[in-house]
């Protein structure tokens, strides 16, 4: 489903992401791990092209139409005036646009999506109004709407309740089921064990990718989580990949000592 080729991703000259390579398999569910500041948010972000990259390639098998992006709730502006239903129904934009009608059956499809997170009643409340879990389940019914092949999680269970934890993970387990492709960056390493069957445990670089019980093992985690402390962001930087360079494209700009 995605492809990652050498990757590397930098803010003003600063390496997040460092010569990463692999594959997400089609219908794989997949935890992305690792210390704060390790690339992973930087990651999902560059797989939907938010991101411009440094270096390397990113290959994605599916249309951006069937691929949905949660970012974190911090990032959301819940002050912007919109219902829980209208919220919701922001999930047939693609393949509505801003001008295409919303049909009888799409709104069935919204009223199904609210059902399924449990919040009948709540269609035309703002947002605003929300709790964090309340929201986030709004938000998970708008990726049931939008209905996609991949589905791009930043942090979905942060600073919200147990119940509303265990109502998202079973949301995710039926995308599973579906054949979806899911990943999900996540800090509840015991979540990921139970839940998640392959793991990315990232430090800017790879430490780790693959079935879970391989990858969240004390010597992996702990390699991580010495690569990050050992980051030196006041080392000199160094300019390499000059192929790259000499074709047009931006020099991949990398920290020394790392």
């Amino acid at each position: 489903m995605v492809s990652l080729d050498n990757l590397t991703v930098s803010y003003h000259q600063h390496p997040a992401l460092h010569h990463i390579s692999g594959e997400f398999l089609s219908g794989s569910l997949t935890a992305v791990v690792g210390p704060n500041g390790s690339g992973k948010s930087t990651l999902l972000k560059s797989i939907m092209g938010l991101l411009p990259t440094s270096g390397g390639n990113i290959k994605v098998s599916v249309p951006g139409a069937r691929m949905a992006y949660l970012p974190q709730v911090a990032e959301i502006d819940r002050s912007f005036p919109i219902s829980v239903h209208d919220c919701v129904l922001l999930g047939c934009w693609q393949q509505q646009g801003p001008w295409g009608c919303v049909d009888d059956g799409q709104h069935a499809r919204v009223s199904a999506a609210i059902d399924a997170v449990g919040l009948n009643g709540f269609e035309q409340r703002p947002i605003s109004s929300l709790s964090s879990g309340q929201l986030q389940r709004v938000l998970f019914a708008r990726m049931l709407v939008q209905d996609a092949d991949l589905i791009l999680l930043d942090e979905p269970f942060n600073a919200i309740d147990s119940k509303t934890t265990a109502a998202l993970l079973g949301i995710i387990a039926q995308w599973q089921q579906q054949g979806r492709t899911v990943m999900a960056v996540l800090h509840d390493d015991a979540q990921v064990r139970r839940h998640f069957p392959q793991t990315l445990l990232l430090a800017r670089e790879l430490v780790a990718w693959g079935p879970t019980a391989q990858v969240m093992t004390e010597a992996h985690l702990s390699t991580a989580r010495a690569m990050a402390e050992a980051w030196d962001e006041d080392a000199e930087l160094c300019a390499i990949d000059a192929s790259s360079a000499s074709k047009g494209a931006p020099r991949d700009l990398l920290r020394v000592g790392v």
